[in-house]
């Protein structure tokens, strides 16, 4: 199989999404450091370039943070070049097997809630090159997490609000407001 890479941009100026034409893992896996990416072959290899300051992977991509101080026109040809080398060679992503399956936990309106965000707001989420995670429902509160190119957006505000809190209240009506939790 010949490996194509391309690149979208993200709402966040920081990051690029790198898409690749092969499945990379089921789920997501974040390396917002070089130290938390020592269990991530590929995530090491990718923090060994100066100018990278995250890693995130879900399903088809990798969604790379750059330093401030670089530009996207010198660094993508070889960001592009460096990933379809990775992933033609299997570079692992992280030593342990994947979770195949959610595990939704808690109440019946916790677990509708996670549903919620699994089914619909992921996908959308992901098409940015970032990742929502459920951390806990309290007093019609919902805290989120984001992750990826919607960890530090300028658009996440407007995502959590408009679009997010939105499809909650309207499909749990429990659901008075959406806060995302700082990583």
């Amino acid at each position: 199989m010949t490996i194509n890479v391309y690149t979208e941009p993200t709402p966040n100026p920081a990051t690029m999404k790198f898409m690749v034409n092969k499945l990379l893992i089921n789920g997501s896996e974040d390396f917002a450091n070089r130290e938390s990416a020592e269990k991530s072959p590929f995530a090491r290899e990718l923090f060994k370039f100066n100018f990278v300051s995250g890693v995130f992977f879900a399903s088809n991509f990798v969604t790379i943070t750059k330093t401030g101080d670089t530009d996207w026109a010198d660094l993508e040809p070889i960001l592009k070049e460096f990933v379809k080398g990775a992933v033609e060679s299997e570079l692992k992503i992280k030593e342990a097997a994947p979770e195949d399956a959610p595990d939704f936990q808690g109440t019946e309106t916790e677990i509708k809630i996670q549903q919620i965000l699994h089914d619909y707001v992921r996908p959308a989420v992901e098409q940015d090159g970032g990742a929502i995670n459920y951390r806990s429902f309290e007093d019609g509160v919902v805290t989120v997490e984001l992750r990826g190119s919607c960890s530090g957006c300028p658009s996440s505000t407007i995502t959590l609000k408009s679009g997010i809190q939105n499809l909650l209240q309207r499909m749990v009506p429990e659901v008075k407001d959406v806060v995302s939790e700082a990583l």
